[in-house]
């Protein structure tokens, strides 16, 4: 292996591929496995019957490994074991640790962040921090990538977020081809295929996933009793509310009731102001994906 434990690819990412993730993420994600995180992954593209959506990850997820096993000396081909899109908001941040400090966690070899959004643009705070070696501190700029090796040799931070959404791509890459992404990917595309009905429209449409994996804070997500549902309150900041029209009901970002949460996966309509929007959309992940879609996001 060469000697390379981390290397900076400045503007790997093009300012439109790195707008067309923040699409998808905002569009699509769900809370994170961390205080203030939301996260996409491909399998729950999948999932949600979104899977459409991972085909502008593939031509990153080649260059990137390819990139990876030239950087680092690599005699044999690595697999991608995950590849997500995360965004840490208001409060989060991580303390020192390398990529592969669990059990679960050691076939990663290789990990790779892929800026989507600019540190004092976007957000603030959230600057990536290595303990020794150079370069120590990172300042995000949107479609550049840091690469580095996942164990302890690149232990790092990332210091909180004070304000904004700092939106990032992240990779892992192993040696060893049973953690290979792509194969489960596929049985998850295949088992999709072989499950759902293509003889009417509503099969092109999203499919919301659980209802507490978009609420927030998670840890109110077995009450619903104060927080919000981080779909409705992205439409909310786009400038739209929910009309319900099998109830004839506008519905608050911070309604906690269970049983006007489930009518999210419902048809519904947006109204902007006093206007309704003519368009109906077979439930609230359907609304949002087309939102940003429509307002260029």
């Amino acid at each position: 292996m060469a000697e390379n434990r981390r290397l900076i690819l400045r503007n790997f990412l093009s300012p439109d591929i790195c707008k067309e993730l923040e699409f998808i993420h905002k569009s699509c994600c769900t809370v994170g496995y961390r205080p203030n995180v939301f996260s996409t992954t491909l399998s729950h593209l999948i999932a949600t019957n979104s899977a459409h959506l991972i085909m502008p990850f593939v031509p990153i997820r080649d260059r990137l490994k390819e990139k990876v096993e030239e950087c680092f000396g690599c005699e044999y081909e690595l697999f991608v074991e995950f590849t997500g899109l995360i965004s840490w908001t208001k409060g989060a941040s991580i303390g020192w640790h390398s990529d592969d400090n669990r059990d679960h966690l050691k076939q990663r070899d290789f990990s790779a962040v892929c800026y989507l959004n600019s540190y004092e643009v976007d957000f603030h705070g959230g600057l990536f921090h290595f303990q020794d070696g150079e370069p120590s501190t990172i300042a995000p700029i949107a479609g550049d990538v840091i690469i580095y090796t996942a164990d302890n040799r690149n232990i790092h931070s990332v210091s909180e977020i004070t304000e904004g959404e700092r939106i990032t791509l992240a990779m892992w890459f192993s040696r060893d081809a049973s953690h290979d992404e792509d194969a489960k990917l596929l049985k998850s595309l295949s088992d999709c295929a072989l499950s759902n009905h293509i003889d009417s429209i509503t099969s092109c449409f999203p499919i919301l996933a659980s209802t507490n994996m978009y609420w927030f804070p998670p840890e109110e997500a077995s009450r619903f009793q104060s927080g919000f549902n981080i779909c409705f309150a992205r439409l909310h900041v786009l400038g739209f509310d929910i009309y319900i029209p099998n109830k004839e009901c506008h519905l608050s970002a911070r309604d906690s009731s269970y049983n006007s949460l489930k009518l999210l996966e419902e048809p519904l309509y947006l109204a902007c102001g006093d206007k309704l929007l003519a368009w109906e959309f077979a439930n609230i992940l359907h609304a949002l994906q087309v939102s940003f879609s429509m307002l260029g996001l």
